[in-house]
């Protein structure tokens, strides 16, 4: 049985910030104040998140500029992970690198195989400011660094190289949401 409530149930959904808007590639700024709308926030990150069917979502893509993210998330394993991080550092990113299928709600509808570790950790705090270590492994793991770049000013395309590279972006020009 879960205890509180369901995340994102008292969020309203905000539109998504799509490849091509300069909020996605500049990094946020840090959070300072850890109040009601910082809450209200997540919520709408959540709200965001389950509406378009993804596993993460940085403040960012809903054209906010702070450091935070959200996420529901399964590893290799099945095991689902729900949380949100506040100021979040990516320090750790270890173990084996595999290139697997690489998403974006900000570029919805493409994909495209990209290098990540098989191992992160994530410190950062709660929206009331608490410490909060989070641990991911496989595709959780993934999930925590992709949203990490999302709030350095990077999404999955400036990771790819070559031939996945041209192809992913040669689609995004294609794309209906792109015009």
């Amino acid at each position: 049985m879960r205890h509180g409530s369901i995340p994102g149930t008292h969020g309203r959904v905000r539109p998504l910030t799509l490849l091509g808007d300069p909020v996605l590639h500049t990094p946020c700024e840090e959070v300072t104040g850890f109040g009601p709308q910082l809450g209200q926030l997540v919520e709408d990150m959540f709200a965001t998140m389950y509406a378009a069917e993804g596993v993460g979502l940085a403040a960012n893509q809903v054209g906010e500029s702070l450091r935070v993210f959200v996420y529901d998330c399964p590893d290799d394993e099945e095991v689902r992970h729900v949380g949100h991080v506040v100021n979040p550092r990516l320090v750790e990113a270890d173990g084996v690198v595999l290139r697997g299928p690489e998403g974006c709600l900000s570029l919805p509808g493409l994909e495209a195989g990209t290098e990540r570790y098989d191992h992160a950790v994530v410190e950062g705090y709660t929206v009331t400011g608490e410490p909060v270590s989070v641990h991911g492994t496989g595709w959780f793991a993934r999930c925590l660094q992709h949203e990490c770049d999302h709030l350095d000013g990077g999404v999955y395309v400036d990771r790819l190289t070559g031939w996945r590279r041209r192809r992913v972006m040669r689609q995004a020009a294609r794309a209906s949401w792109s015009r």
